[in-house]
């Protein structure tokens, strides 16, 4: 049984050469819900990171040294779109997900600005938002909208 102590991990800022590795790892995580939904596409589910990657809104999760994941904060009208959220399968379920979450949810709390994001109908990710905060703004056939607003 996996040990249940947190990995040292890190956050550095993302570099335009982290591209791939970010799409190689949103396909791993992505695939069992869009097979679910029965909308997985090998070449689609990269590309449509490549199409979307901004490097100077993405940070890479760094755990004991080695890539482990990535998240991205995109500034927007109404508040933050937090994005590209993705952690190896490896390290899921150890806390690092929730500490990277609490750290990006702390700074918009010190901000005053609400974030949104959307989750795949069905993903098991949608728990850990609702966990910090998230709630249902709007849905349809394939995802679910949440927002969390600043608390004080």
């Amino acid at each position: 049984m996996p040990t249940s102590t947190l990995p040292h991990w890190t956050l550095r800022q993302s570099l335009p050469q982290d591209v791939e590795a970010i799409a190689e790892l949103r396909a791993e995580v992505m695939r069992p819900d869009l097979e679910r939904l029965g909308r997985y596409d090998e070449h689609r589910v990269r590309q449509r990171l490549r199409d979307s990657y901004a490097p100077e809104h993405t940070s890479v999760i760094e755990a004991d040294g080695s890539f482990a994941g990535c998240v991205a904060l995109r500034p927007a009208e109404d508040g933050w779109w937090l994005e590209h959220f993705y952690l190896s399968p490896a390290l899921q379920g150890r806390g690092i997900g929730s500490a990277v979450l609490r750290g990006v949810l702390d700074r918009a709390d010190a901000e005053r600005i609400p974030v949104r994001l959307d989750v795949l109908q069905g993903s098991p990710a949608r728990r850990l938002y609702e966990r910090h905060g998230f709630t249902p703004e709007r849905e349809d056939a394939v995802d679910v909208f949440l927002v969390r607003k600043p608390t004080p």
